[in-house]
């Protein structure tokens, strides 16, 4: 039975994710602990690691972009994403464990307010580059709560029900 991570970038350049997740080290600790199957959406990435096929009795591969990644998403058993919300919300919608990898080498680290409230909440862990080892080692994702989407619904009916307006049959 096949148990992938899933590694996505979105369409960021975040080549220190790529190269931190493509250590030996971190191969040592997903096998560990399971996995045997790497997927890599690398995005803007000038690193390409797409050269190591098969490492350690670990299947890799690589991609820049698909028009979705719904279905990588889905058939995961792990994601780690950066902490763009448009990925970390479809992995949590899709019932995904979520380790945030936050780029701290932007400027305005919107990024890290995300995913510490994701994580306040018990729906992902996260770190930065240098942390990442060491988080995967000690992580338990089973722990993690799952995401309860807002309904957006509720308040759109509010705000009409107070602006006097009604639902037309």
């Amino acid at each position: 039975m096949s148990k992938t991570v899933f590694v996505t970038v979105g369409t960021t350049e975040f080549d220190s994710l790529i190269q931190s997740i493509t250590k030996d080290s971190i191969y040592k600790i997903l096998k560990f602990k399971g996995y045997n199957k790497l997927l890599i959406q690398i995005g803007r990435c000038a690193f390409d690691p797409s050269t190591d096929c098969s490492v350690r009795g670990f299947t890799v591969e690589c991609y820049r972009y698909k028009p979705s990644i719904a279905d990588d998403i889905s058939d995961a058993s792990l994601v780690i994403s950066h902490a763009g919300a448009g990925s970390c919300l479809e992995s949590l919608t899709a019932n995904k464990p979520l380790l945030v990898v936050v780029n701290d080498e932007l400027m305005d680290n919107h990024q890290l307010e995300l995913a510490r409230q994701l994580k306040k909440d018990g729906n992902i862990e996260y770190c930065d580059c240098s942390s990442l080892e060491e988080t995967l080692k000690t992580c338990d994702f089973s722990r993690l709560k799952p995401y309860i989407p807002g309904k957006p619904q509720l308040f759109a009916d509010y705000l009409d029900n107070l602006m006097g307006y009604t639902k037309q049959s």
